[in-house]
C-alpha cells in the first residue's frame, strides 16, 4: 500500500523504531493517532486481526520509544496485537498482504524481521521465552533489556505462571507487561493512580525501598514490618499482591492509552533491575466504536468498508462444520442430561454459543487452559458424566500428555471434537491442523474418525458420544460439501468404510473432507473410491481387498503424511505380509505457510488436478 503522506505526516517520520526514538515525546500522541488510522485502513483492505491491535497502539509506540529495539528484546504473546508493531518496524507498505499467500506472516515471525524476536501464535509463551532471553542477556553482559507483553486472557494458562514462578525465583532482569484489555478501564485508572505508579517506579521510591531493606536486613522483626507496610500501602491502589508474592516488583494499573504516562513509567522501569511487572489497562478496539462495543465480533475481520462500519453481506450458504457440531451438541444435550461440553476459550470459534445459552449448566469454559480442559474432562468421565472437549487441532497439541495419561491410559469415554483439522488457511503454520492423526494414532484405546461430509460428521459425533472409550472426530475449518445432515442420528459401525465408486486398477482410499477432490480424480481415472471413515481402527478388510484387486492404492488425507492415515494403510499391509504399490498423498514433512485453503491444496497437490498428476507421475 502506498503511504499517503498527507494523511499520515507524523507516521511517515517513523519508518523504523530508530526514527521513532528521534522524535520528541510530544509528537507521540500524533504518531499513535495516525498509526491507529493506518491500521484501520490497511486491515479493512486485507482482512485480519483487528480489535487487539487497536488496543495496543499507544503501548507499542511507547515500548519502541523507550527500549532500544531490536537490540533490546520485545516478545509479544500470541501476536494478535502485533500489527502496530509490524507497521512501526519497516513493514508498513506490505501490511495489506498480511495473512495472504506469500505475504506478511499473520503473527511475529523471526525470518521476516529482526524485530520479531520469537515466533508466536499460541498463547502464554512470551514470559518463558523472554526469561530465557534475559538469562542469555545476563551471560552476554552487554546491557540488553528484555520485555514480554502478555494479555490477561493468556495469563490464565499454567505456562505463564510457571514462567512467573521461575522468573521471580532466579531474580533475572525482566519486564512483563500485563495488557489487561477488559471491556472498560477500571475506576482506579486515572491521574492519581498514574501519579502513584510513577512514584512507585521512580528512583526516589526505589532508592528508599532498597536502602531500607539493606539497613533493616539484620533486624528481622522490623524488616518484616517494613515489608508488610509497603505491601499494604501499595495494595490500596494496586492489585498486584500475587505478582509481588511471586517475586516481581509490581506497578500499575495505568491507562494503556496514555502514551505519555506509558513512556514515563517504562523509562523508570527500564532503569530498575530484577523481575518487574507493569499492569496496563487497555480497551480492545480502541478508537473504532463498533470494535469497542463488540470486540469478539471484531477480533478478526474480513475485508470491509470501514466508512460504513459494516461487514460485507454474506450469501446464504452451506453450514460450517463448527455449526454442525454446535447444532448436534444442542440436540444431544436435550437427550442426555449427563452431557458436559468443555472449551478452552473458543466458544464462538467452536460453534458453542447457542449451546452455552441454552444449557449453561452443561457448558464449561476453562479459559486458555487446554491441559486443564482435558484432565477436567477425564475427572468428569470418571464420575459418569459424558464429557466432550471441543478443541482446535492445533491447540490439542498443548494437552498431549493429559490426553495420553489422564484419558487414554484409563480408557475414559471422552469425546474430542477436533475443529480446524487440516489446512486452516490464513493463520499459517502455527494454526494448521496437520499433526492430530499422527499423534493420535499411536495412543492405545483411541478411536479416530474422519468424516467426509456434514451428515457423516453428525453421525460420527453421535457414535463417538455413545462409545465407552476415548474418541476423536476431526473436521476442517469452514463449510462442507453440501450433504445436509438429517435430524435423526445414526450410529456408524466402528472401523467400517464405505465404497462410493467401483473402478479399475487404482483404488483411492480417502480419509476426511477432501472427498470432493477425490471424486473428481476418481472419475477422471476410472478409479475405485473408498471413503475410509476411520483411521483407527482401520478397515483391514477394505485395505486388503483393495490391494488384491488393484494395481495401485492411493491414500488421501488433509493431514501430515508422516505417521498419518496413509502410514496406517501401509502398516496394515505389512502386518498381513502384502506387497502393494501405495502412494500417500497429504501434507508434506514441512510447516505449511499462510494462504487460502484452496491455494494450499493446489500448491500441495491434494486438489483433484494434483491427485491425478501425482498418480500419473507415480
Amino acid at each position: 500500500m502506498t503511504l499517503d503522506l498527507s494523511q499520515y505526516p507524523h507516521l511517515a517520520l517513523a519508518n523504523t523504531p530508530k526514527e521513532l526514538r528521534q522524535l520528541s515525546k510530544h509528537q507521540l500522541n500524533k504518531i499513535a493517532k495516525e498509526l491507529r488510522l493506518f491500521l484501520l485502513n490497511c486491515v479493512s483492505q486485507s482482512s485480519g486481526h483487528f480489535a487487539s491491535g487497536l488496543g495496543t497502539v499507544e503501548l507499542t509506540v511507547a515500548l519502541h520509544y523507550v527500549y532500544n529495539t531490536p537490540f533490546d528484546r520485545l516478545v509479544w504473546d500470541v501476536g494478535h496485537q502485533a500489527y502496530p508493531h509490524k507497521i512501526l518496524t519497516g513493514r508498513r507498505d506490505r501490511m495489506t498482504t498480511i495473512r495472504q499467500k506469500e505475504g506478511l506472516h499473520p503473527f511475529p515471525w523471526p525470518p521476516e524481521s529482526e524485530y520479531d524476536t520469537f515466533a508466536v501464535g499460541h498463547s502464554s509463551t512470551s514470559i518463558s521465552a523472554a526469561l530465557g532471553m534475559a538469562i542469555a542477556a545476563k551471560k552476554e553482559n552487554k546491557g540488553r533489556k528484555v520485555v514480554a507483553v502478555i494479555g490477561d486472557g493468556a495469563m490464565t494458562a499454567g505456562l505463564a505462571f510457571e514462567a512467573l514462578n521461575h522468573g521471580g525465583d532466579i531474580n533475572e532482569d525482566l519486564l512483563v507487561v500485563l495488557n489487561d484489555n477488559e471491556m472498560s478501564i477500571s475506576e482506579n485508572v486515572g491521574a492519581l493512580n498514574s501519579h502513584l505508579t510513577r512514584l512507585l517506579t521512580g528512583s526516589l521510591f526505589n532508592s528508599f525501598r532498597d536502602g531500607s531493606k539493606k539497613l533493616l536486613s539484620n533486624v528481622p522483626p522490623i524488616k518484616e514490618l517494613a515489608s508488610r507496610a509497603e505491601e499494604h500501602i501499595k495494595g490500596m491502589v494496586a492489585p498486584g499482591t500475587i505478582f509481588e508474592e511471586l517475586g516481581f516488583h509490581y506497578a500499575g494499573p495505568i491507562d494503556g492509552h496514555d502514551v505519555t504516562t506509558l513512556v514515563d513509567t517504562l523509562s523508570n522501569m527500564r532503569k530498575m533491575t530484577g523481575p518487574k511487572l507493569l499492569h496496563v489497562v487497555t480497551r480492545k478496539g480502541k478508537g473504532y466504536e463498533k470494535a469497542e462495543q463488540d470486540p469478539i465480533k471484531w477480533h478478526a475481520v474480513p475485508k470491509f468498508d470501514h466508512t460504513t462500519e459494516k461487514f460485507p453481506e454474506s450469501k446464504p450458504g452451506k453450514p460450517t462444520f463448527s455449526a454442525i457440531f454446535g447444532n448436534w451438541l444442542c440436540d444431544m444435550a436435550e437427550l442426555d442430561p449427563d452431557l458436559v461440553a468443555i472449551t478452552p476459550a473458543m466458544r464462538e470459534g467452536s460453534g458453542m454459543v447457542r449451546f452455552s445459552q441454552r444449557f449453561p449448566e452443561q457448558y464449561i469454559d476453562v479459559a486458555i487452559a487446554e491441559q486443564h480442559a482435558v484432565t477436567l474432562a477425564a475427572g468428569l468421565a470418571r464420575e459418569g458424566k459424558h464429557a466432550i472437549v471441543a478443541i482446535y487441532s492445533t491447540f490439542l497439541q498443548r494437552a498431549y500428555d493429559q490426553l495420553i495419561h489422564d484419558v487414554a491410559l484409563q480408557n475414559l469415554p471422552v469425546l474430542f471434537a477436533i475443529d480446524r483439522a487440516g489446512i486452516v488457511g490464513a493463520d499459517g503454520p502455527t494454526h494448521q491442523g496437520a499433526f492430530d492423526i499422527a499423534f493420535l494414532r499411536c495412543i492405545p484405546n483411541m478411536i479416530i474418525m474422519t468424516p467426509s461430509d456434514e451428515a457423516e460428521c453428525r453421525n460420527m459425533l453421535f457414535t463417538g458420544h455413545k462409545e465407552n472409550s476415548p474418541v476423536a472426530v476431526r473436521y476442517p475449518r469452514g463449510a462442507g460439501i453440501g450433504v445436509a445432515p438429517e435430524k435423526t442420528m445414526t450410529q456408524v459401525e466402528i472401523g467400517k468404510s464405505r465404497t462410493l465408486k467401483e473402478g479399475k486398477k487404482i483404488a483411492i482410499l480417502n480419509f476426511g473432507t477432501l472427498i470432493s477432490e477425490a471424486k473428481k480424480a476418481a472419475n477422471q481415472l476410472d478409479a475405485t473410491l473408498i471413503d475410509m471413515r476411520f483411521v483407527k481402527p482401520i478397515d483391514t478388510e477394505a485395505v486388503l481387498n483393495a490391494a488384491d484387486t488393484h494395481d495401485l492404492i492411493v491414500t488421501l488425507e488433509d493431514a501430515a503424511v508422516t505417521g498419518g492415515a496413509g502410514a496406517a494403510v501401509q502398516q496394515c499391509l505389512t502386518e498381513h505380509k502384502i506387497l502393494a504399490h501405495v502412494l500417500c498423498l497429504g501434507l508434506p514433512d514441512k510447516f505449511i505457510m499462510q494462504g487460502t485453503q484452496q491455494e494450499m491444496y493446489t500448491e500441495l497437490g491434494i486438489d483433484a488436478n494434483g491427485i491425478v498428476e501425482s498418480i500419473k507421475n507415480f
